[in-house]
């Protein structure tokens, strides 16, 4: 596992649980500051996997 796919999943999970705290609150903001963290992870990781299938099949 290489860092971003690291960085990305943590950053993911932490999207989530600004977005369900928000929903919470009822706080519409914090809300879509958490989907944004949410969905920037999961690009992160996925570029990470990516490297790691281009490292693996060379």
């Amino acid at each position: 596992m290489n860092k971003d796919q690291v960085k990305g999943r943590a950053k993911e999970v932490s999207g989530k649980i600004q977005e369900s705290y928000a929903n919470l609150v009822d706080d519409e903001k914090m809300k879509i500051k958490g989907k944004i963290k949410k969905n920037a992870g999961k690009v992160q990781a996925a570029y990470g996997d990516a490297q790691s299938d281009i490292k693996e099949n060379s």
